[in-house]
C-alpha cells in the first residue's frame, strides 16, 4: 500500500482479486487515486463486453432457475436480516473503504452511512412480509385478484458520492421483491460496493442474485443499459447522465427510475429559531463534503435577519475543520477526484471574476495542504437568482446566499430552477410553513430539519431532478409487475359460437 494515512482500524480488506496499486496503470483498468494525497490507491479491472454478457446470463439464470424468487417472503426477510447483521459486523471495514475512495470523513461514514446501509436491508426485508394484493368483486360475476411479481433482472447504477447508502437502498428493495440485480458502481468509487456484495453472499444470498460489474459508465454502463437481458434500470446520479440512460433504455422499453441532480433552496425566515436554522443550513450544504444532490446550496435569508445570519454563517464556515478523512476532528475532506475538484474550483474562479457575486469566504483551494483535492468551504452572495452559480449544481462545499424580501420572494426564487429534488424551510410560523409546503416545487420539503429520510415515504424529484421515487411505494412500483387474475364466481353461460358439434 503506497499511501500513508492514519487508518484507525488498520489496513482494510480489499474486495477479492484486488491489491494496492503498484507501478504504472495498465490498460483495461480504472486507477483510483486517494484524494487526500493524490497517490495511487488501487487498480480495478474494467469489465469486458464478454464479461458483461456473462454476468447478465448468470443473473437471468439466478432469476429463472435459482431459489431466490421462489422463496417465501418470510424466508427472504430472514436472509436480509442476516445481511443487515453482516453489514454491521463489517462496519469498520466498509467505512474505511468508502472513506478511501470518496474522501468523505470516516466518522461520518461510520456513524451514518454504514448504519443506514444495514437498515436498508432490514427495512425492505420486513416490507415484503407485509405486502398485500387487491381484490375486486363489484360486478358480482368475477373475483379480480391483483398481485405483484418481480420484474426480473435489474441494473442498479450507484453514484460515487454515497455509494453504500444509495447503492444499497435500490439493491435491498429490488432483491427483497424477488429480483436478481447487477450493480454498476461508479468507476471512481467501486470498492465499498464490491466488498458489500461479497459480504452479502457470505451472509446467505444465493449466487447470482447480486453481482458487481465495474468500469466506466460510458462503455460498461451503456452496454448494460441497452442489454436485452436487463429488465429495469435504477440510476442515481447527474441529470445529463440520467437523460442518456433514459434514451438508451427506451429502445428496449425498459422500466427506469432516475434520481438526478438538484440545486435546492434553503429558506430562512425571520420567524425561524435562529441557532437551529444556522446549524441546519451548515449541515445542509457541507455534510458529505457538500457532494450531495440534496444539498441546500441556495440559501435564501429574509432581509430583516440577513446581516446577522450571514455574519454568523460565514464565521462558522471559516471555523470548519478541513483535513485528513481519517482524523477524528475532520469535518470536511477533499473532493473525490481531480476532475471534480477542478470543476468546483472553476465555479470559485467565476465567483471572484463576476460582478454578479460577492465572495464572503472560501472560493479557493483550502490552505495548509501541499497535496490533495481540498477546497475551502465557500459562501458567496449572489445578487440575482438567474445567474449561473445559482442555477447550476456545483456539488461541493459551495453555498450561494441571496437576500429575500419575504416569503413571496423566497418562493418565487426557490421555484425558479430547472431542478426540484428537495427544499428546506426554517420558520416557526405555521401559516408560512404550510404555504411553503404547498407551493415549493420539490419532491421533498424539509421543515426545520436537514436531510431526514423515511423509507416508508417516497423520495424523488420534480422537473430535471428525476423520474419515479425511491422509498416504499416507488420501489414496489419500479421493481414489480402487476398481474390481474379474473375468476368467475359461478359457472358462466357462454354463447355457443359455431353451434353444437354432434
Amino acid at each position: 500500500m503506497k499511501i500513508d494515512v492514519n487508518l484507525p482500524h488498520g489496513t482494510p480488506i480489499l474486495p477479492h482479486g484486488l491489491d494496492w496499486a503498484a507501478g504504472e496503470a495498465q490498460p483495461g483498468q480504472s486507477r483510483l487515486i486517494y484524494a487526500a494525497t493524490e497517490e495511487p490507491l488501487v487498480d480495478v479491472p474494467d469489465t469486458s463486453e464478454a464479461q458483461v454478457d456473462a454476468a447478465v446470463a448468470r443473473a437471468r439464470h439466478a432469476f429463472a432457475n435459482g431459489p431466490w424468487r421462489k422463496l417465501t417472503a418470510a424466508d427472504r426477510a430472514r436472509i436480509l436480516a442476516k445481511c443487515e447483521a453482516a453489514v454491521l459486523a463489517h462496519a469498520d471495514e466498509l467505512a474505511t473503504l468508502q472513506a478511501l475512495e470518496t474522501g468523505i470523513p470516516y466518522a461520518q461514514i461510520r456513524g451514518m452511512h454504514v448504519s443506514r446501509t444495514a437498515e436498508n436491508f432490514r427495512f425492505f426485508g420486513e416490507l415484503v412480509t407485509s405486502l398485500s394484493g387487491e381484490s375486486y368483486e363489484q360486478t358480482g360475476r368475477y373475483l379480480s385478484i391483483v398481485t405483484r411479481e418481480p420484474v426480473g433482472v435489474g441494473l442498479l447504477i450507484a453514484p460515487w458520492n454515497a455509494p453504500l447508502v444509495l447503492g444499497s437502498m435500490k439493491m435491498a428493495a429490488a432483491i427483497a421483491l424477488g429480483n436478481s440485480v447487477i450493480v454498476k458502481p461508479s468507476e471512481y468509487a467501486p470498492l465499498a460496493i464490491m466488498r458489500l456484495v461479497e459480504i452479502l453472499e457470505e451472509a446467505g444470498l444465493p449466487p447470482g442474485v447480486v453481482q458487481v460489474v465495474t468500469g466506466p459508465g460510458a462503455s460498461v454502463g451503456s452496454q448494460l443499459v441497452r442489454h436485452p437481458g436487463i429488465d429495469v434500470v435504477g440510476f442515481i446520479g447527474g441529470t445529463a447522465t440520467g437523460k442518456r440512460i433514459m434514451a438508451d433504455a427506451a429502445s428496449g422499453l425498459k422500466k427506469v427510475g432516475l434520481e438526478l441532480g438538484g440545486k435546492s433552496a434553503n429558506i430562512v425566515l425571520a420567524s425561524a429559531d435562529f441557532e437551529r436554522a444556522l446549524d441546519g443550513t451548515i449541515l445542509g450544504f457541507l455534510a458529505g463534503n457538500g457532494e450531495q444532490c440534496l444539498s441546500g446550496s441556495r440559501i435564501m435569508v429574509e432581509d430583516s435577519i440577513a446581516d446577522r445570519f450571514i455574519e454568523a454563517l460565514v464565521a462558522r464556515v471559516e471555523n470548519v475543520k478541513v483535513g485528513d478523512p481519517f482524523a477524528a476532528d475532520t469535518e470536511l475532506g477533499p473532493m473525490a477526484f481531480r476532475a471534480h475538484y477542478e470543476r468546483v474550483l472553476s465555479f470559485a474562479q467565476e465567483a471572484h471574476a463576476s460582478p454578479d457575486y460577492r465572495v464572503l469566504t472560501g472560493a479557493k483551494r483550502a490552505e495548509g495542504f501541499e497535496r490533495g483535492y481540498y477546497v475551502a468551504p465557500t459562501v458567496v452572495e449572489a445578487f440575482e437568482n438567474s445567474t449561473r452559480l445559482c442555477q447550476e449544481e456545483v456539488f461541493g462545499p459551495f453555498a450561494m446566499v441571496q437576500r429575500v424580501r419575504d416569503l413571496d420572494d423566497a418562493l418565487q426564487r426557490a421555484n425558479d430552477s430547472e431542478f426540484g429534488l428537495v427544499s428546506y424551510i426554517w420558520s416557526n410560523d405555521l401559516p408560512s410553513v404550510m404555504r411553503a409546503r404547498r407551493e415549493l416545487q420539490a419532491g421533498t420539503v424539509w421543515v426545520n430539519t436537514p436531510m431526514s429520510r423515511d423509507l416508508r415515504a417516497p423520495f424523488g424529484g420534480y422537473k430535471q431532478s428525476g423520474i419515479g421515487r425511491d422509498g416504499l411505494p416507488g420501489s414496489v412500483e419500479l421493481f414489480t409487475e402487476e398481474k390481474t387474475t379474473m375468476i368467475p364466481q359461478e359457472p358462466l353461460d357462454l354463447p355457443k359460437v359455431g353451434g353444437t358439434l354432434s
